[in-house]
């Protein structure tokens, strides 16, 4: 499964947004910064990427279910996917 064109662009930019702030967090380590800035800032990064993730699966929710693919491979796989997330 692909993401589907629609997601492409959404995708991206939560994945950019949190290329971004983990460049922000690599810095605020590097300058020593308070620990408790550094785990929040963290904490947003990873749920950046959580949500990117999520909008990729869910992509693929959407391709099986136009395609009209009931095949238990496919819905194993998604769980997986979304599961791996958790």
């Amino acid at each position: 499964m692909k993401v589907d064109d629609e997601s492409v662009g959404a995708v991206l930019n939560r994945l950019r947004r949190a290329q971004g702030q983990l460049a922000g967090v690599i810095a605020m380590v590097e300058d020593g910064r308070d620990c408790t800035e550094v785990v929040t800032q963290l904490a947003a990064v990873s749920r950046a990427l959580d949500k990117a993730g999520f909008k990729i699966v869910a992509s693929g929710m959407r391709q099986c279910l136009a395609a009209g693919v009931d095949a238990p491979l496919a819905q194993e796989q998604l769980e997986r996917l979304f599961l791996s997330l958790a």
